[in-house]
């Protein structure tokens, strides 16, 4: 090994543990809803019970792992969240791999670092999901991909084989991400085949590939078949009755994606959304002569993956494009570096333009980490801190109910004695009661609209911030709110006399 690549390696030693303490930092925090039902419907099981049936909810190999990191270190969130971190440290030195090979080290240094600093890859490092797991096989799938177009091996076919059906057994949609390399491998096979320019291996072994990992695919779901296919073709069905109708929408996705990573910015989360677009785009010129194949499977994926579950019509997630945040981020720092090339190529040549790429790595570098800070201010969503705070506030003759999804953790998680209400006509029977109410609401933006007279009650449209501690309607007063970094992660505690 030469000085430089032990040099190499070294940063990329340095970016790991920075990104190892960024990940422990708060690994702890209070679980939210999705993390608790993974607890108690699936991870609470016995090993059999587990993998007996079908579940959106249930990230298979992931939760095979939870469920074996709790049965050494105990039930502590930190232990449940455990193979999601270790998947996020292994998804940046995938990326690093990834980026060096295409870009070099320079840019696979700062590629890497801003993933380590990124408000999102840190969130999903500390989500007891299968997000993280996902993208690091995506990411190796990536890795084998281009590697074995350019010099097809068995060796490198049979590791895509086993990336695809790793992705695949941990969530249903990292299909998507193998189906648009399936779709550019024939678009190569199409175009090189009429030039005589087609090596026998180009066929046979990336069909191996495949062959392989959906057959360990259909025989990991081969058990739960009935129950999947019963799972998926109910999806349209509820979707279609949401009343968060925007979360089939691909451009709120895309907003949201870009609101989470930057916070509540009006007209400025379209500029960044513009940037990302008109940078990677930039990126892809710039790495377009030594990995063609790169940016048209990232595009390729977001495109499909959003044109699939709108076809099925599924709620299209942010979270669905978890895996393309790497392959984003490496198309940005080209875009960044082509930029300044071309500035550099008019008023000073390459010195210039190595200073400007500097300059702008650090500019991206503490951006990242002032967006990173926000992880750390509120816990994803704090059901622990609402449930403690209600039962310390009720007294003998005060009812306490939970309305929606929310209630179902407070009940079957934290053994709380709330009723829970999900319609309309549930609440309006329930405050039809005389004496005191203590009403403790998750998803609020959700249950607003699910519980119309819950938003009168509480003044919810006239109010400037219903979370506000003197907010105070007719019927309801804000007791509490607890903040949380989740999407419509606030949980709102009312009060009534």
């Amino acid at each position: 090994m030469t000085a430089q690549a032990r040099r190499d390696w070294l940063w990329l030693g340095a970016i790991l543990a920075l990104a190892a303490g960024l990940r422990i930092w708060g690994l702890n925090a209070p679980m939210w809803h999705d993390e608790i039902q993974t607890l108690v419907t699936h991870l609470d099981l016995g090993w059999g019970e587990m993998v007996q049936s079908y579940s959106m909810n249930h990230h298979y190999l992931h939760n095979v792992l939870a469920k074996a990191s709790m049965a050494v270190f105990g039930d502590d969130p930190w232990a449940i969240r455990l193979p999601a971190m270790l998947f996020g440290l292994g998804t940046l030195a995938a990326i690093w791999i990834l980026a060096r090979d295409m870009a070099g080290a320079t840019v696979a240094h700062v590629t890497t670092l801003l993933l380590a600093l990124s408000y999102h890859q840190i969130w999903f490092s500390q989500n007891a999901r299968g997000y993280t797991g996902l993208a690091f096989f995506s990411i190796l799938g990536m890795l084998f991909f281009l590697r074995g177009i350019e010099r097809p091996t068995r060796a490198v076919w049979i590791g895509y084989g086993l990336s695809l059906a790793a992705a695949v057994f941990t969530h249903l949609t990292g299909a998507f991400f193998f189906m648009a390399q399936g779709l550019i491998w024939l678009a190569v096979v199409a175009i090189r085949w009429p030039r005589g320019r087609l090596e026998g291996g180009l066929i046979r072994l990336p069909f191996l590939g495949f062959l392989t990992g959906g057959l360990i695919t259909a025989a990991l779901y081969l058990p739960i078949l009935p129950s999947l296919i019963e799972t998926v073709s109910a999806v349209s069905g509820t979707s279609a009755t949401d009343v968060m109708q925007e979360y089939q929408n691909p451009l709120w996705t895309a907003f949201e994606a870009i609101r989470t990573g930057i916070g509540h910015a009006g007209p400025l989360t379209a500029l960044v959304g513009a940037a990302v677009l008109i940078l990677s785009i930039l990126g892809a010129i710039a790495l377009h002569r030594d990995a063609p194949l790169f940016a048209p499977t990232t595009f390729l994926h977001i495109g499909l993956t959003a044109g699939l579950l709108m076809a099925v019509g599924m709620r299209i997630w942010p979270r669905f494009f978890f895996v393309d945040i790497a392959f984003l981020m490496l198309l940005i720092v080209m875009g960044v570096r082509l930029c300044c090339a071309l500035i550099g190529h008019f008023i000073g040549g390459e010195r210039v333009s190595r200073a400007l790429f500097i300059l702008a790595a650090v500019a991206m570098t503490l951006i990242s980490a002032g967006l990173a800070k926000r992880n750390y201010d509120f816990p994803k969503q704090d059901l622990a801190g609402a449930f403690a705070f209600t039962e310390a506030e009720r007294t003998a003759e005060t009812r306490v109910y939970s309305i929606g999804y929310a209630g179902q953790d407070f009940r079957d998680y934290y053994k709380a004695d709330w009723p829970i209400l999900f319609t309309n006509d549930e609440y309006k029977a329930a405050m039809a009661e005389p004496g005191p109410v203590i009403l403790v609401v998750g998803f609020p933006e959700r249950n607003f609209r699910d519980v119309p007279q819950l938003a009168i009650d509480a003044d919810v449209f006239g109010a400037t911030n219903v979370c506000a501690p003197d907010h105070s309607a007719p019927v309801l007063k804000t007791l509490r709110c607890f903040g949380g970094t989740l999407g419509d992660g606030n949980v709102i505690v009312f009060g009534r006399d």
